[in-house]
């Protein structure tokens, strides 16, 4: 397997090439940092670019192991989570918890991808029941997320299919038994890459 660096040079390769972070840095400048070898700092660019532009699944895959091996596990979590959101789109949404003496969770939750619930997202079964679909829940830019607090939400889906037929304002609910769990209005919903690329013949 590749070292960690090798990895990030890949990576650096994928880059779109007029592409620029939100404070201007471009690849040019992320290979300097390379010939520095100021590897921390490359790979958060490198992430940066990648939450900023279209990047292929490879991109992150690359990132992710070149982050693991740098002990940056949250990174590397991130960067995975990443990938997934390359295949199957992105959805956003702010998830809102009753406080503990209203709901059933008593303790905040991890906000890395660990906790999967089921949702309501308004579908029915055959005897006009909820359809339940299972999501993983990662919290955006905190570690944890607990009784009575709101936060912005990536959601990942295991049946990613089902959901994009959803719009920003739809109110979905969380459940982990009864009574509700929490409620998340949706933010954005986009198309995975590749069906974005054939969408708008950008593909080849």
């Amino acid at each position: 397997m590749d070292d960690a660096f090798t990895l990030l040079r890949r990576a650096t390769g994928l880059l779109p090439r007029d592409g620029r972070t939100g404070v201007g840095a471009t690849a040019d400048d992320v290979r300097d940092f390379q010939h520095r070898q100021e590897w921390e700092f490359v790979l958060d660019l490198l992430m940066e670019f990648g939450d900023e532009h279209p990047v292929p699944v490879a991109y992150w895959s690359l990132l992710e192991d070149a982050a693991r091996q740098m002990m940056r596990e949250r990174a590397a979590q991130w960067c995975g989570w990443r990938a997934g959101e390359v295949r199957h789109g992105v959805l956003r949404a702010v998830l809102s918890l009753p406080a503990a003496r209203e709901g059933r969770r008593q303790t905040a939750f991890a906000g890395q991808g660990q906790l999967r619930p089921v949702w309501d997202i308004g579908r029915v079964t055959a005897d006009g029941g909820p359809e339940m679909y299972i999501a993983a829940v990662w919290v955006e830019g905190a570690e944890s997320l607990g009784p009575g607090e709101s936060a912005p939400v990536r959601l990942a889906p295991l049946s990613p299919d089902r959901w994009r037929r959803l719009t920003p304002g739809t109110v979905i609910t969380m459940h982990e038994g009864r009574p509700v769990a929490g409620t998340a209005t949706v933010l954005q919903v986009v198309a995975p890459l590749e069906i974005h690329a054939r969408s708008t013949g950008e593909e080849g």
